[in-house]
């Protein structure tokens, strides 16, 4: 008699589920196990932080500062120029690493007066080094679980440290991982940083705009200064591919205090 093998089943079948065919498979575990999860640990509402993979520490911009300085003293200032300069600007940007991280802590020890009711607010972060990292320490810090949504990247994108493994999520679908940015949000600050910051800030606001939200989420762009350098909205206004109501869905803030007090207000009218 003939040994018969048993047979495979389609969703243990590892080579397909990672095939082109299975991709809409894929998505959807990244749409459904992360609402699973969420459920499972109550999180039904985020306060979500965007910013620079690359936003150093105080501590340590200041320690890459003065090894180069050091450098510089023995071997010339012409020679070490450009990593002066570099080491110089992170210096001056890991303020927002530091405030990203005071402010993750204000909120969530705030949020800990709703642990037990409706509008309990958990702390979110990309998942990442640099303002993420800061944002899921200040949580940290505060002894509040926090969420992580990292993305596979082939640089910059290793997971912090800091964010709550039960309630934190490895994506490979940047839509999706927006998706869970935004569909839990109720309030989003928004720090420097590059052309992901800039993509995640651009496509909420759109959203906002042309109320695919239909729900209110006040949006803290963190940083005036290097903000209005990087885009300049009221030009937008001025060529009119926006209106001037337009700049009243965003609030531009330079503090830790001032950020937490309009975001405090705004997310009180929830209870």
């Amino acid at each position: 008699m003939l040994k018969v093998e048993p047979l495979e089943k389609s969703y243990e079948n590892l080579e397909f589920l990672n095939s082109t065919s299975a991709r809409p498979i894929r998505v959807l575990c990244e749409f459904i196990e992360p609402e699973h999860r969420f459920r499972d640990h109550n999180v039904k509402n985020t306060i979500v932080f965007f910013g620079s993979a690359r936003t150093l520490d105080a501590q340590t911009a200041q320690a890459n500062l003065d090894a180069i300085k050091q450098k510089v003293q023995s071997e010339g200032e012409s020679k070490y120029q450009a990593e002066l300069n570099k080491a110089q600007t992170d210096l001056a940007m890991s303020r927002y690493y530091e405030e990203s991280r005071q402010l993750a802590f204000k909120l969530a020890e705030w949020s800990k007066e709703f642990e037990n009711l409706k509008h309990h607010f958990t702390i979110c972060s990309g998942g990442g080094p640099g303002i993420m990292e800061g944002t899921n320490r200040g949580a940290k810090e505060a002894n509040c679980k926090s969420s992580g949504l990292n993305i596979s990247l082939p640089f910059e994108q290793e997971p912090n440290p800091y964010q709550d493994k039960d309630i934190s999520f490895e994506f490979h679908y940047f839509f999706i991982r927006k998706f869970w940015f935004v569909y839990l949000a109720k309030a989003m600050v928004v720090f420097p940083g590059g052309f992901g910051t800039l993509d995640e800030l651009f496509e909420l606001l759109t959203l906002v705009q042309t109320q695919k939200i239909k729900k209110k989420i006040p949006i803290v762009i963190y940083g005036e200064k290097f903000w209005k350098e990087i885009v300049n909205f009221d030009a937008l206004v001025k060529w009119g591919t926006i209106s001037a109501d337009d700049l009243n869905l965003f609030k531009f803030v330079d503090d830790v205090d001032t950020a937490f007090e309009y975001l405090k207000q705004e997310l009180s009218k929830l209870k």
